[in-house]
């Protein structure tokens, strides 16, 4: 089972994700945001987004909101934007 090992904030609605694997890329919350639901709206705030953390695994917000390593790792493949730990 995947999860995330690390996360790094890259700018402001963005992420580093490293996972279990060793592979990682640069994930954005663009899409998520374009949403505006209750628990994507604190996101918008830079400062409410520097407070995501890994849980279980997977990457989360104070307010309840979490997105699965499996489902992060599987966005980022389907858009060219995971890289090998042996990537250079």
């Amino acid at each position: 089972m995947i999860k995330l090992i690390r996360i790094e904030v890259c700018g402001p609605r963005a992420l580093a994700l490293y996972f279990s694997d060793g592979s990682h890329g640069e994930w954005s919350a663009e899409q998520i945001l374009a949403h505006d639901t209750v628990l994507t709206r604190p996101l918008e705030r830079e400062a409410y987004f520097r407070r995501a953390f890994i849980e279980a695994g997977a990457l989360a917000w104070p307010n309840g909101l979490d997105f699965s390593a499996r489902s992060l790792h599987e966005e980022l493949a389907r858009a060219n934007k995971l890289k090998s730990a042996h990537a250079a």
